[in-house]
């Protein structure tokens, strides 16, 4: 039979799966899913080892040996269990990145939410995990924010792999793509190689359509004039707005910009799909996958998803077809007054507090188990340390062969 995930790759577009877990891991999920499926990497977050960790027994003897023993800090501690994954996650997929040449195989690990809009604490987060986790095919995951976007052309040029996550909206994305290009020309330019960084920019879809919809059911059901209008874009925005980054994306890689670095040997920002799970059950549960298909992308499913996709998703050039249409989704929405850029906006905030709220979650539920463990209660208040605040020289980062830890 046809695997529908390996047509995937056979398109262009690779699949990622947006889950981590011990005990997957353990018993060889990922690697099957590798082989099977043609898997080419992991992304994580807060929330997926909020998740993963809520079955604390799996990580008790993780928690014993944590360097310190009862002596280590629930930050330490919570902290050790997530590199521990994350490495044995990247050595699953180490064959690919080497099959590969460096061109996929990465599993991706977030900086901390509370630094979210703090520059030089986002890089010094970010060196100090690239250091402690210590392979060359992890991406260190920075948010689409302002500080974040600034945080990556340092990233970049010390020539540390990135994934700009929580993007929503073209501006967000142009800003990001010209960071990266910054950082990569700013490392060419002092004769550093740059044909073994890459990054991706994580776009956001189904949050998007979750908040329109919202607006648009509401102005439904007071029986607005312009119902008909709005009734016909429902479900609709995400993917033209998707589209669209997508676009301006390939008009990208054609500029005499890009063209210089790629003969430099630069991998391109591939535009990486994220939230790709329904929120609404009316719609197909494939609906992110199918429509948004295309050459140096990435699709990044939950295993729910993925399961589906394998079932009866469908493998065609979607991301090209219909771009005009997009268009006039896109203008719309605005012409409605649904603010898409609003909507964005609130999105990044929401998604920063999202992911803060789960770090706080793990945290407890460490706190919690630690004192079964231990019989020794530590408060969490002091887990998050100031922003710029000194970190526990147990994961202090090791210098990387690439280089020393980036000037801020």
């Amino acid at each position: 039979m046809t695997n529908r995930l390996k047509e995937l790759a056979q398109a262009g577009q690779a699949v990622w799966l947006d889950f981590i877990d011990r005990r997957f891991l353990a018993e060889g999920g990922l690697r099957r899913l590798i082989e099977e499926d043609g898997l080419t990497g992991v992304t994580s977050n807060p929330s997926i080892f909020e998740k993963a960790m809520a079955h604390a027994e799996v990580y008790d003897s993780g928690f014993q040996s944590a360097a310190g023993g009862a002596e280590a800090s629930v930050q330490d501690i919570y902290e050790s269990q997530v590199i521990a994954d994350v490495k044995a996650a990247a050595a699953d997929l180490r064959p690919v990145y080497d099959r590969l040449g460096g061109q996929d195989g990465y599993v991706s690990l977030e900086v901390s939410p509370d630094l979210a809009d703090d520059v030089k604490s986002t890089i010094l987060e970010a060196w100090r995990l690239w250091g402690a986790v210590d392979e060359p095919n992890l991406m260190v995951k920075v948010p689409g924010t302002k500080a974040g976007a600034t945080a990556l052309r340092t990233l970049v040029e010390a020539g540390v792999n990135v994934n700009v996550t929580l993007l929503f909206s073209l501006g967000a994305y142009k800003a990001v793509a010209d960071a990266y290009m910054a950082g990569l020309e700013a490392r060419a330019a002092r004769g550093e190689p740059i044909d073994r960084i890459a990054s991706v920019a994580s776009f956001f879809v189904s949050r998007i359509d979750a908040q329109i919809d919202q607006a648009i059911d509401a102005r439904l059901a007071a029986d607005d004039p312009q119902s008909a209008d709005l009734a016909a874009i429902r479900g609709k925005v995400a993917i033209a707005n998707a589209k669209l980054a997508y676009a301006w994306f390939r008009t990208l890689l054609a500029s005499e910009r890009w063209q210089a670095l790629a003969a430099k040997g630069a991998m391109p920002q591939r535009l990486l799909w994220a939230s790709t799970g329904v929120k609404d059950p009316a719609y197909p549960d494939t609906l992110y996958v199918d429509a948004l298909v295309g050459p140096h992308t990435v699709t990044t499913l939950p295993p729910k998803t993925l399961e589906a996709f394998r079932d009866h998703g469908v493998v065609r050039p979607t991301l090209t077809e219909d771009i005009a249409g997009a268009r006039r989704v896109i203008e719309a929405a605005d012409r409605l007054g649904l603010d898409l850029g609003a909507v964005a906006r609130r999105l990044v905030a929401d998604g920063v507090k999202l992911f803060a709220d789960a770090t706080d979650a793990v945290l407890d539920a460490v706190a919690a188990r630690r004192e079964a463990l231990f019989g020794d209660p530590q408060s969490t208040k002091d887990a998050h340390p100031q922003a710029g605040a000194p970190r526990p020289a147990a994961v202090a980062p090791a210098r990387r062969a690439r280089g020393a830890a980036p000037c801020v």
